[in-house]
């Protein structure tokens, strides 16, 4: 197609190209769209079109079933997918890059996601709690401000509370991360993904 052509021309000196794997949850049509994407070649290989409504069962069995026929030396994307466990289990298919707004969508309303668990910081329950978010982390918000204090810039409604809430959470998720690559490093994966998911319930 000129017009695929035309475009990887283009972008050949400036930047990476992916080509989306579209096909909703219909298995003969997600291998199509990848076969003639492959055909064309690209710098990597994106699965768009999912966690748009779908059941999770359907969403995780094209997970799983699109990843082991994408090249393996060409960087695997998963677009839109930001829930933790999703991830988890995108990874352990063979999936390598994600985004989303997640961390940043629920910072913004005030849910955080710490090395205990997810917690809502409007909770009546962090009213005096002069504690840190998350004594394992080690981000600004959690090395300088309480529990108290975030729940109460967030009831105030406070810029300063999404913007601290958003370093955490976006801490969180990329911390998150380097911890998953020294666990597949570690050939410790499995358990790192029943810890995960045990938490995250």
């Amino acid at each position: 197609d000129k017009n695929h052509e035309s475009c990887i021309m283009h972008h050949a000196s400036t930047q990476s190209l992916f080509g989306i794997i579209q096909g909703g949850i219909y298995k003969d049509l997600r291998k199509r769209s990848l076969e003639e994407l492959i055909e064309i070649g690209f710098d990597g290989y994106a699965t768009g079109g999912l966690s748009v409504g779908e059941p999770k069962g359907e969403m995780h069995e094209i997970i799983n079933f699109i990843a082991p026929l994408m090249p393996e030396d060409k960087p695997r994307y998963l677009m839109g997918i930001g829930d933790l466990k999703d991830m988890l289990i995108a990874v352990e298919a063979g999936f390598d890059m994600f985004d989303c707004v997640m961390p940043t969508r629920n910072a913004r309303n005030g849910t955080l996601f710490t090395s205990s668990g997810r917690i809502s910081i409007k909770r009546t329950e962090y009213k005096a709690d002069n504690s840190p978010l998350d004594e394992n982390c080690g981000c600004y918000a959690c090395r300088n401000f309480s529990k108290a204090y975030l729940r109460h810039l967030f009831l105030a409604k406070e810029i300063l509370s999404m913007r601290l809430n958003t370093i955490h959470n976006l801490y969180f998720y990329i911390d998150f991360f380097r911890k998953m690559r020294d666990a597949i490093k570690g050939k410790k994966f499995r358990e790192f993904r029943e810890k995960w998911e045990t938490l995250l319930q």
